[in-house]
């Protein structure tokens, strides 16, 4: 009791001296003060579960909850933590200048962080993440000298990090991840020598990282991945032997790393860097990262082979290093996968996408038992996967594919267990699937489409009870389907069969997949009827049956797939009616029953209406429908004219008599004309280059119309002539006339040949030809011109390329560019299906694709187009090689014949370089890299380094709204690259319909409008 004496007085006097100060600094007066600050805080907010309830008058407010005081009564700590508090933070907050800790995280507050902040001159932790707030990080922040941590990640904040953000020198922690913070990282932040974790990920920095932040030497963990810093690593960022993480993937990062990195950063555990621009060599100090956890290098430009002593670490977890130039062609390059067996932690190992070759070692299958995902895909490895690949037997993800592996499945691969997604498509396995396989029964997708696989397929596969994705296309099966498979119902997604030796019929029990999503049998020998059974697969929405010996009717239980996006039954023996219920397919984007025996009238509604959908050719018994679908007219059609005809047979016989012998007169005069004129032009012009088929205009409207051609009118230059801007009066029509060169060589040939082309066909997205001139100029030589549509808007290759005035104050965005390309392919189709007889246009290029005012494509210059008709099937190309360099496919230069095939080969490199930017004769494309190889190099997570970067500009300037998703306009963008590669594949059989083409680019066009919200 009188240890506790004196305590007991000093209190005593410390309350009496409190209670008898002047009202000004009373107790009373200062609680009431943060009270009323409180309330006030507490009024601005919604509070849907009622957690502030104990802020009354019944309480103090001290007891209220989340409020801490201090032992005078004034409130150090405010933590509100998840609930659901919405609204915006009032300033009153800041007259809580005792205040030590605001914690207000995982909330709905909106508005911007009170400027009044400074005058928390006590605040140590301020933590506002998980909620909305807007505008920028006040500048007054700075003055909160006493600040530890700062906590404002997962918001809406805008504007730059406060310069002097260097005067906070007690600062340890600062967390702005997932903001959209802009600017710079200042150089004043190197000043801060307490801190020790930075996060400024997934926003929006930009500039290089700044040399004095080599200063900071107790920095432990750097965080800034998600950003746009360019540049290199400053020197001193790699003597902060502190670090222990470092995160700073996604930008734009390069240089090199220093070989002796490990050795002055001995400490780092987690060291990513994915996705920059570094390159050169893995540095072999890696053998001395002991506490490494996490290597992340992947898309990146490293090269040489992976260090031998990469698995030092026996802590080591994670080791991404897919998407880079890394090699391995001798035995001893493999050296760094048996280090890996040592790491027992060991879960992920990603090599994907590099120039790894050689043999597979066997060291593979002695990996750590714990590794969950092992990718060694798109790489050139060969060799047998190892017998004992059945050691991993918690993998969960196992890619091969795309490399040169050879040999049969091991049967120990049945016993990964645990295995969901098995990709080892792309490569030469063979021989039969071991049975063994069937015992995976997590599998969610098996893709093993491309290899020479043989056999029949496992009717054991009906095990794999929890399968949503079966990929067996492009193998040698043969046999029929297993029944077992067609009733897996966990089956939702993708299932193709295609391209094998399939035989019989398809089961019925394909009707147990009701909720399969895509489902293709196309290219096998499959026979007897469609099962009816098929329309319970109501949720199918691609669906594949073409090139089998299918026969009778197409199912009327079909008129329950009302999801059909894409329908193929081309090639088949089908000999009925087409079902009129197609025509009420809402969704349904392309039809192709082409070839088979089908007959009746076409449904003249939906799908139907768009000629460039439906695909018919090869029905011969087919009628009616739309007029463009160029079907003859049903019989029906003609019946209501019958009684007009037989009056019109009797009228014949009256009127044919008399017309003839009036024609004979008019016939002989008109020889004689000719034979009068032919004497006097013999010297000038031995034919008649248009054959009558335009109407004439002279070569004085010309000479006027272009102001007597002259270089101000003249607006492009071409292989056999000019072209010139003119007026036609009357009416004041604005034209482009092109006038041939006659002095070169095949001139001429080429204005025949682009009459005869244009002579019958018309197109929205072909120029048209308004009309000719063939004349004799004022000093007596022969004239030949085309007067043509004038296009504004010039070509495609000025707005490609910078050539026009109009591309030098404008781009063409990324729908204006999907727009162009489906009005050039809608072009194509017209020219090789739709039209009297089929075209190719032989010299399909940007400079031959013209704009109008509406920024709508129109293809020209049929200069050196040919009719299929008129082409001797013995004719070889050894003439020449018609088109232009770059775009002209290969087969043509070893004798093949024009072909469609031809003009689809030449659309894909300009649908490459429309996406692009580069021409396909770019400098940089010299030795044996094509801009083919230059588009195929890349996927979606390397996108941007190959796409214009003018699209890549616009897209990220869409970034700043949260209604635009980068991502999924990425997704767009390598959807149509990928186009362009099918489309300019060497073997012509195996290029993209141009039907195709046009479908799929709707389907992007479609999904980029919703997400630009158009």
């Amino acid at each position: 009791m009188d240890l506790i004496t004196p305590s007991f007085f000093f209190f005593f006097f410390f309350f009496f001296f409190l209670c008898n100060s002047s009202p000004s600094h009373s107790p009373q007066t200062t609680a009431s003060t943060d009270q009323l600050a409180l309330l006030h805080f507490k009024s601005l907010l919604t509070d849907p579960t009622n957690s502030l309830s104990s802020w009354n008058s019944s309480l103090h407010f001290c007891q209220w909850q989340g409020v801490n005081c201090s032992i005078t009564g004034r409130v150090t700590r405010l933590e509100l933590i998840s609930l659901q508090l919405a609204g915006p933070i009032s300033p009153s907050i800041c007259n809580l200048t005792f205040l030590e800790s605001l914690v207000l995280f995982d909330n709905n507050l909106i508005g911007a962080i009170p400027v009044e902040i400074d005058r928390l001159s006590n605040l140590v932790n301020l933590t506002l993440k998980l909620n909305y707030l807007t505008g920028e990080i006040p500048a007054s922040i700075v003055r909160c000298l006493n600040m530890q941590f700062v906590h404002l990640r997962s918001n809406l904040l805008t504007g730059e990090i406060p310069r002097e953000i260097g005067l906070m020198s007690n600062l340890r922690g600062i967390n702005l991840w997932g903001n959209n913070i802009t600017g710079t990282i200042p150089v004043s932040m190197g000043n801060i020598s307490s801190l020790k974790f930075i996060d400024f990920a997934e926003n929006m920095l930009v500039g290089t990282i700044p040399e004095s932040i080599g200063r900071l030497a107790n920095l432990q963990i750097l965080q800034m991945e998600g950003n746009k810093f360019t540049g290199e690593l400053p020197p001193s960022f790699f003597n902060l032997s502190s670090l222990t993480s470092v995160y700073l993937g996604f930008n734009n990062l390069e240089g090199t790393l220093p070989s002796s990195m490990f050795v002055t950063l001995p400490y780092i555990e987690n060291f990513l860097l994915s996705s920059n621009h570094f390159h050169g060599s893995i540095p072999a100090s890696v053998s001395n990262a002991s506490y490494l956890i996490e290597l992340d290098l992947s898309g990146n430009g490293f090269s040489g082979i992976i260090p031998s002593k990469l698995g030092n670490s026996q802590y080591l977890w994670w080791v991404e290093i897919s998407s880079n130039q890394l090699e391995a062609n001798e035995v001893s390059d493999w050296d760094f996968m048996e280090s890996l067996t040592n790491c027992s932690y060991l879960e992920t190992l990603e090599l994907l996408d590099n120039k790894l070759g050689g043999v597979l070692p066997t060291s593979l299958a002695n990996l750590s038992s714990g590794i969950t995902v092992l990718s060694i895909a798109q790489n050139q490895i060969a060799g047998n996967l190892p017998a004992e690949i059945g050691n991993l037997v918690n993998l969960t993800t196992f890619e091969a594919y795309d490399n040169l592996l050879t040999g049969s499945l091991p049967p120990s691969i049945g016993r990964l267990k645990s295995l969901h997604r098995l990709n080892l498509q792309g490569n030469k396995f063979n021989g039969q699937i071991p049975d063994s396989l069937s015992n995976i029964i997590e599998l969610n997708q098996l893709y093993l489409q491309n290899n020479m696989f043989g056999g029949s397929i496992p009717a054991s596969f009906g095990k794999l009870e929890n399968l949503q994705e079966l990929d067996l296309s492009w193998n040698r099966f043969s046999g029929e389907i297993p029944k077992e498979v067609l009733s897996l119902q966990s089956l939702s997604v993708h299932l193709d069969l295609s391209n094998n030796l399939l035989t019989g019929s398809l089961p019925a029990e394909i009707g147990k997949l009701k909720s399969l999503n895509w489902f293709a049998t196309a290219n096998n020998k499959l026979s007897g009827e469609i099962p009816s059974s098929l329309g319970n697969c109501m949720s199918i929405e691609y669906l594949f049956l073409q090139g089998n010996s299918f026969q009778g009717a197409i199912p009327q239980s079909l008129s329950f797939l009302k999801g059909l996006r894409e329908l193929d039954l081309s090639r088949n023996n089908l000999d009925q009616n087409i079902p009129m219920f197609l025509e009420n397919f809402k969704v349904l984007q392309l039809l192709n029953l082409s070839f088979n025996e089908l007959k009746g009238e076409v449904p003249a509604n939906g799908v139907f209406k768009n000629s460039t959908a439906v695909s018919l050719y090869g029905n011969k018994q087919l009628c009616g429908g739309d007029n463009k679908l160029h079907l003859p007219l049903c019989d029906h059609e003609h019946s209501s004219s019958s009684n007009g005809k037989k009056h019109l047979k009797l009228a014949l016989k009256i009127v044919i008599p008399v017309i003839g012998i009036l024609l004979c007169l008019t016939f002989g005069i008109f020889i004689f004309i000719i034979l009068c004129r032919s004497k006097r032009m013999q010297k000038k012009l031995s034919f008649n280059p248009v054959e009558g088929q335009f109407r004439r205009t002279s070569y004085a409207e010309l000479l006027k119309a272009t102001d007597q051609f002259s270089s101000s009118s003249l607006i492009g230059v071409g292989s056999f002539g000019s072209v010139y801007k003119g007026i036609i009066e009357p009416g004041e029509t604005i034209v482009a006339v092109k006038v041939l060169n006659l002095e070169r060589e095949g001139a001429l040939k080429s204005f025949m040949a682009e009459c005869k082309a244009l002579r019958d066909i018309r197109h929205r997205n072909l120029v048209k030809i308004l009309t000719v001139c063939s004349s004799i100029d004022f000093s007596g030589n022969s004239f030949i011109a085309l007067v043509l549509q004038y296009m504004p808007n010039g070509s495609l290759d000025q707005w490609l390329h910078q050539g026009g005035s109009i591309a030098k104050t404008n781009m063409l965005s990324f729908l204006q560019r999907l727009s162009i390309a489906i009005d050039v392919a809608s072009a194509l189709d017209y020219l090789h299906n739709l039209g009297f007889a089929p075209i190719v246009h032989c010299d399909l290029k940007p400079s031959n694709v013209l704009l109008d005012e509406e920024m709508r494509a129109h293809l020209g210059d049929f200069g050196l187009a040919k009719i299929l008709l008129d082409i001797d099937e013995n004719q070889a190309a050894s003439i020449g090689i018609k088109g232009t360099i770059g775009y002209v496919p290969p087969e043509y230069g070893m004798g093949s014949k024009s072909s469609p095939q031809g003009d689809v080969y030449s659309y894909g490199i300009m649908l490459l370089e429309l996406f692009t930017g580069r021409r396909p004769t770019d400098e940089i494309f010299k030795h044996d890299l094509s801009l083919r190889d230059y588009a195929e190099s890349s996927d979606i997570d390397n996108l941007v380094e190959i796409i214009d970067p003018l699209l890549i500009s616009e897209a990220q300037n869409r970034v700043q709204d949260s209604r635009f998703d980068i991502l999924e306009e990425l997704k767009c963008l390598d959807s149509v690259i990928k186009i362009g590669l099918l489309c300019s594949l060497d073997n012509p059989k195996q290029r993209m319909e141009v039907v195709d083409v046009i479908n799929q680019l709707n389907v992007i066009r479609k999904t980029l409008e919703n997400i630009l919200n158009l």
